[in-house]
């Protein structure tokens, strides 16, 4: 199943994508994409209805986040060997852990701020894990039943202040709109093989970005048992596991870096697309 959230901010309602891109109404069924419906349960109960019977949604709304009340979104750094070689960083023997406030959550096609002084706010398409279990101290083998599926996310980055501001990298990761996610949450079980997807960015119609899944140097089995020795996984958090390189801070000889009014588009294959236009940050 693909589900999403619809509507305007703060008033999105639960859906559907059937088998010919519409969007079906879920919230005569469950309230909302959250933690608590993402359970297999519930996703064994939404799979018994027929989308076709589901109220079909008209128009072009706009599509919200894919989860909403993630309680925590961890991310994995230099956790693909092309990219770890192009900022001239070396794979760790364990996946490197940092964090990302949950209020830099937003739609996959909202725009996204350049914080106010910025010089170097950067792009990072990544694939998302979405935890549907809790998961603590799990092995590898039975981490992937924690899962509840997978989401295409950007992981924007803000690099002077995640490199040079006197702290850990959550500060040039956090400002609002750095974390757009989505459009869709795919059930575990449309995604054969997590590990061998397309993944690519586009920013104002150039590729900078092409790899693949495949490239990751701790696989999701891996990563989901390594942080539930470490923190407990409740339903919903959401795990971004790296970026492939073609980052801006590695384009030789001179780095790109995001300007108000740049489109960058990116996607995951099987995840969906992503498109968003870069904006000054208002306040």
């Amino acid at each position: 199943m693909k589900l999403l959230r619809y509507g305007p901010v703060g008033q999105e309602k639960p859906g559907l994508l059937d088998s010919e891109n519409n969007i079906r109404d879920l919230s005569l069924i469950i309230s909302d994409i959250n933690g608590s419906t993402i359970d297999d349960a519930t996703l064994t109960r939404l799979r018994s209805h027929d989308p076709q019977r589901l109220p079909l949604v008209k128009g072009v709304p706009r599509i919200g986040p894919c989860i909403n009340g993630v309680n925590k979104i961890i991310c994995i750094g230099l956790n693909y060997h092309d990219h770890a070689t192009e900022v001239g960083a070396k794979p760790t023997p364990e996946p490197r852990i940092f964090m990302k406030a949950n209020s830099s959550i937003c739609g996959p096609n909202d725009n996204v701020e350049i914080p106010r002084g910025s010089q170097k706010t950067d792009w990072e398409v990544e694939l998302a894990i979405v935890i549907g279990k809790k998961a603590k101290y799990v092995d590898e083998t039975s981490a992937i039943d924690h899962i509840a599926g997978y989401c295409l996310a950007n992981d924007v980055s803000e690099r002077d202040y995640q490199m040079h501001r006197s702290g850990q990298w959550v500060k040039g990761k956090s400002h609002d709109t750095f974390c757009p996610i989505g459009p869709w949450l795919v059930t575990k079980d449309e995604i054969k093989d997590p590990h061998n997807l397309k993944i690519w960015l586009e920013v104002d119609g150039v590729r900078h970005q092409n790899g693949t899944t495949g490239n990751l140097v701790h696989k999701i089995p891996t990563i989901v048992s390594h942080l539930s020795h470490f923190m407990t996984l409740v339903p919903g958090d959401l795990i971004l596991t790296g970026t492939p390189a073609g980052v801006g801070m590695g384009i030789k000889p001179e780095p790109i870096f995001l300007k108000p009014g740049m489109i960058m588009e990116l996607g995951v294959e099987g995840l969906g697309i992503q498109k968003q236009m870069t904006i000054s940050s208002d306040y």
